[in-house]
């Protein structure tokens, strides 16, 4: 793996071609941080333990951390100036779909099934004749009884089938699946004591199988099997699961490893948070409305001696970028977007802007946009929604309200936004990729 990516805008097949090497390892938000993490290793970045103290050696540098599904990583100048501020470049590690519930296994008329629960708002029908894996993190019961953690992933061993037509004959003219009845994954079939989804699970966790009875919780999701994909005529469409939004992870990621050196003789310290749980909210311990950026941000500023005023300066001289998909004109359904701003795939990615101020961007940070994309070389695009369809939430709102830093919302646009697999222009994954390495430089 190429540690130091090269520049995305003059090579966008290769950046997307990583990306979708990046959305394979990454099944669940467990995976997307820890598959993160190993390329900041590769990169000479250092991980810091929560719970040690962090002293100004700690901190200077090329350093990580991670809580759970979310990862904070930057870089800081040498000599940071007293107030200098952080460049943010804040996305989502989570995507909607499925999580397996509490006593997973059930047999039906010998079909073994997988008891899910619906996570944030997928497109139901998308994830109907799929090949799913299972993946995410089991905590076992450890020798001296302490909870150990463990990842797992198993290949493609579930699927949630759709009723055939000849037993509906209405399905094509409306279809309706009950969220409780109708997305239950088959994975097997036999005799209910032989079947056991803890047990599939612990077969697969990374670094051997594991004892079933070891297991005293775990976060576990469904994810589509099929790999990414570059079609279309000229080779410029890109399909892949999970873009929303570990597309703005993996250009956050690459732009601060390829950048760092730039970084360090500059005078901001540059910041990569992906947070995990935006799909359902953002509200816990390692999403964005909960404490981890706020904690690193103190943690990193007591330990360069900047604390109380200085802190707040530097607050004050930080911007955020909340990169997080959006999305495109839809050629079959064009009434359902602003009939004035038609963002098109290939044109750049979007500025959001909402005046309800579900998107944070405003003037300040639209000249602080269109800065960045001039010193990239690239164009962008504005995004508002149509005054009858309320637009979608972001980290941006919420990272403006906690810190009290200027936060501006881009993203990629998509098709099919919350599908199984979801659909972007090869060039705006690109485009994006360059205006956030601009962004931790300027």
């Amino acid at each position: 793996m190429d540690s130091r990516p090269s520049d995305p805008a003059a090579d966008p097949l290769s950046a997307v071609e990583d990306l979708g090497r990046f959305v394979t390892a990454s099944p669940s938000s467990y995976h997307a941080a820890h598959a993160a993490a190993a390329r900041l290793e590769e990169a000479g970045f250092v991980r810091l333990d929560e719970l040690a103290a962090w002293g100004e050696q700690d901190v200077r540098g090329r350093r990580f951390v991670v809580r759970d599904g979310a990862l904070i990583a930057w870089t800081t100048p040498a000599g940071t100036p007293r107030a200098a501020g952080f460049r943010i470049l804040g996305a989502h590690t989570d995507s909607p779909g499925f999580k397996l519930k509490p006593r997973p296994t059930t047999t039906v008329r010998t079909w073994h099934q997988a008891g899910v629960e619906v996570y944030g708002g997928p497109l139901l029908n998308s994830w109907l004749d799929r090949e799913l894996r299972m993946a995410g993190r089991l905590v076992l019961r450890g020798d001296d009884g302490a909870p150990v953690e463990r990842l797992t992933a198993t290949g493609p061993v579930a699927r949630i089938p759709q009723l055939a037509i000849h037993l509906d004959r209405d399905a094509n003219k409306g279809q309706a699946l009950d969220r409780q009845q109708h997305v239950q994954p088959v994975w097997g079939v036999g005799r209910a004591e032989d079947a056991d989804v803890l047990a599939l699970l612990a077969e697969h966790a990374e670094g051997g199988p594991v004892d079933p009875a070891r297991i005293v919780g775990y976060d576990v999701v469904l994810a589509d099997t099929q790999p990414p994909a570059v079609f279309g005529r000229d080779g410029k469409l890109f399909a892949s699961g999970r873009l929303d939004n570990l597309s703005s992870v993996h250009t956050g990621l690459a732009a601060l490893v390829r950048e760092a050196a730039a970084v360090e003789e500059g005078g901001h310290v540059a910041v990569l948070a992906a947070f995990d749980h935006e799909e359902i909210g953002s509200r816990t311990r390692s999403g964005a409305a909960g404490p981890f950026l706020e904690d690193v941000l103190v943690r990193i500023d007591e330990a360069l001696g900047r604390t109380g005023a200085e802190h707040r300066r530097a607050l004050a001289d930080s911007v955020c970028l909340s990169a997080d998909a959006g999305h495109l004109v839809h050629p079959n359904y064009q009434g359902h977007h602003d009939p004035v701003n038609t963002p098109v795939p290939g044109a750049g990615p979007l500025l959001k802007i909402n005046a309800d101020q579900h998107y944070a961007t405003d003037a300040v940070g639209a000249g602080l946009w269109a800065a960045a994309c001039e010193r990239a070389g690239v164009g962008y695009q504005e995004f508002v929604s149509n005054n009858r369809i309320p637009c979608g939430s972001t980290i941006g709102p919420i990272t403006a309200a906690r810190l009290g830093i200027r936060t501006v919302d881009v993203g990629i646009g998509l098709l099919s936004m919350h599908s199984a697999r979801e659909l972007c222009h090869v060039d705006d994954v690109a485009a994006l990729g360059a205006v956030a390495g601009a962004f931790f430089t300027g």
